[in-house]
């Protein structure tokens, strides 16, 4: 399949930098600060996640780094590209093709097979539909779906519904996937197996990963943790 060829992180070097992230919600004498001078960087090819209790800042801070959101001050840079201030339409433009987005609900359109589920992502995508089956194919290979792909969401584990909606978030091939509490809709068992999947896209594809959890069996899956509180960070493990 042809492939847009970009220049690759070798691991270690930084591919996802916060500088002086802060995000301000409301107006006049009735705002919320959610982050607070959040400086992070995230080193290619590895698996970061971002705990706190609720109302910590976590997800607030996951969109930002996921060009879902535009931080009130503070940069945020992707492959060396600083991507705060661009105009929605080029920030969607990375979206679809440098970042891969996973969240706790599977968003899964029911009256779809998985395969159908996965290229209709690529289609939206914009890519080359001539290139989208055998992508598609090959993304829920890769998650251990590809003997399941004419099933129906219905007819999938919660579990199996996660690894689509990886596959999906994975198919354009990003650098960078986001995941927002993937496995918290998932019983221990199930969300070892799609940790297996993320260890693996990490280990075997180079590619990096940022998620949210609470889960502490997570956390000792991955190869940075990072504890924020009040919308500051307090910590920073590996």
């Amino acid at each position: 399949m042809p492939q847009i060829e970009r220049e690759k992180e070798r691991p270690g070097e930084t591919i996802l930098e916060a500088s002086g992230v802060k995000r301000v919600f409301g107006r006049g004498q009735v705002t919320v600060t959610a982050l607070d001078q959040i400086h992070l960087a995230v080193p290619a090819g590895s698996m970061v996640a971002l705990k706190g209790r609720s109302g910590s800042g976590k997800t607030t801070l996951l969109n930002i780094l996921g060009a879902l959101d535009e931080p009130s001050e503070g940069c945020v840079f992707l492959r060396g590209r600083k991507i705060t201030g661009l105009p929605e339409t080029e920030r969607s433009r990375i979206r679809r093709t440098d970042i891969g987005l996973v969240f706790q609900s599977f968003g899964l359109i029911p009256l779809m097979s998985a395969y159908e589920n996965v290229e209709f992502g690529l289609r939206v995508a914009g890519g080359p539909a001539k290139d989208n089956r055998e992508a598609a194919e090959r993304a829920l290979e890769r998650v251990g779906m590809r003997e399941r792909m004419k099933h129906r969401p219905m007819e999938l584990s919660g579990g199996e519904q996660q690894r689509v909606a990886i596959a999906r978030a994975i198919a354009h091939r990003p650098s960078l996937l986001i995941a927002d509490e993937p496995t918290a809709e998932l019983d221990s068992k199930m969300g070892l197996q799609v940790m297996r999947v993320f260890r693996d896209l990490v280990s075997n594809s180079g590619m990096t990963i940022v998620l949210t959890t609470h889960d502490p069996g997570i956390m000792e899956l991955a190869d940075y943790v990072i504890a924020l509180e009040d919308g500051k960070i307090v910590s920073q493990t590996a």
